[in-house]
């Protein structure tokens, strides 16, 4: 059973972002250099769509020995046979933590995006795998932000993996990785990079630097 491991570095797939290049060929390039998550989430994309890159990417991440995490949907995880799903505050009043487990079974991840120390701690108490927590600086996709913060209280309170999110780059990353943070989930950062390994490799040795210290 695959859980969020601490000192891991999370893509989040969005096509809308990454200067024509697909999903596909950006978390292939990505998991060279050292992703150890993905999750698709693509906003613009058909039912359909979303199955066909879905299994592809599943499929790509399990050859590698990567998680994979689908956004949004409990139902499209379990059809393209993802290692989970991730679920924002919208999704979380639409599905129980119940059936979302009823559907993807026991053995697999869920996750929940928190945008504030009240989300996190309802969060906290309930049955998810892993918690988002951000957005931590301006980003685009969203309208606004949280700042640092609350990132000392999460990190003293949660039971389970924090995720850290939003806005997160090689120029701002070692500020929150300095308070404790051990996982970052970035989309941006790797997306819109000339170069997808280098980005991905830049990023996940700053983590690893803290995992040695």
């Amino acid at each position: 059973m695959k859980k969020i491991k601490d000192y891991s570095l999370y893509l989040v797939t969005s096509e809308e972002y990454s200067k024509g290049r697909s999903s596909l060929e950006i978390a292939s390039l990505a998991i060279q250099g050292g992703v150890d998550i993905v999750q698709m989430r693509e906003k613009e994309k058909s039912s359909q769509e979303l199955i066909k890159l879905g299994k592809e990417l599943a499929a790509v991440c399990a050859k590698n020995g990567v998680t994979f995490i689908v956004n949004d949907y409990p139902s499209l995880a379990e059809e393209v046979g993802a290692d989970g799903v991730h679920l924002g505050q919208e999704d979380i009043k639409k599905y129980s933590i119940k059936e979302v487990r009823k559907t993807l079974g026991k053995s697999k991840i869920i996750g929940v995006s928190t945008h504030s120390l009240s989300q996190f701690e309802e969060a906290n108490k309930q049955d998810f795998d892993y918690i988002a927590f951000g957005p931590i600086f301006p980003t685009k996709t969203k309208e606004y932000w949280i700042g640092t913060e609350g990132i000392q209280k999460v990190l003293e309170t949660s039971l389970k993996p924090v995720v850290f999110i939003g806005g997160i780059n090689q120029g701002n990353m070692d500020e929150i990785l300095k308070m404790g943070a051990r996982s970052i989930a970035v989309i941006r950062s790797i997306i819109q990079a000339e170069n997808i390994t280098e980005a991905a490799q830049e990023l996940k040795d700053k983590i690893n630097a803290y995992k040695k210290g």
